[in-house]
């Protein structure tokens, strides 16, 4: 049986793994791939012109939100967070 500290230890490091795989740029990059095709994919079907140039756009859009996230994180955390917790 599992003591209250290593099921503990247990549940941080999924917690860990969680949050590296959320902030990774592998599950970025696999996003941005999935979002490409399945547009591309869509807008072929559609017989848009240039269907795969256009399924650019989005994937492209999906990861400047990414990068710019982590700003604006930074700055709930900093103003908005600290707020709640004072509280």
């Amino acid at each position: 049986m599992m003591s209250d500290v290593e099921s503990i230890q247990a549940r941080n490091t999924r917690v860990e793994a969680d949050k590296a795989w959320e902030m990774s740029w592998t599950r970025r990059v696999i996003i941005a791939l999935l979002t490409y095709g399945v547009i591309g994919g869509y807008l072929s079907y559609l017989k848009v012109d240039q269907a795969w140039l256009h399924a650019v756009v989005p994937a492209l859009a999906y990861m400047l939100s990414t990068l710019g996230l982590h700003f604006i994180k930074l700055i709930w955390v900093n103003t908005l967070y600290k707020k709640e917790v004072s509280s």
